[in-house]
């Protein structure tokens, strides 16, 4: 997936407000808390937190299918 200008919007906004957003990911949703962005051998990572077990994830923006809020 190539984010567009407003999917960045929603994840940095996440970020600032500690929000959840889901992650469709090879047909597996995710529902978590984006801590931080980053880049890592010229990928950009997502590092998340599961908000229930507090599990550290790390999604790369390249393999995500789909990326929403959670309202």
């Amino acid at each position: 997936m190539q984010p567009t200008t407003a999917q960045y919007d929603l994840l940095e906004r996440a970020i600032i407000d500690g929000a959840r957003i889901t992650v469709m990911r090879r047909g597996t949703e995710y529902a978590v808390i984006p801590e931080r962005l980053r880049v890592e051998s010229g990928r950009e990572v997502i590092v998340a937190r599961h908000p229930s077990t507090g599990a550290r994830l790390e999604l790369v923006i390249a393999e995500i299918d789909s990326m929403e809020a959670v309202r």
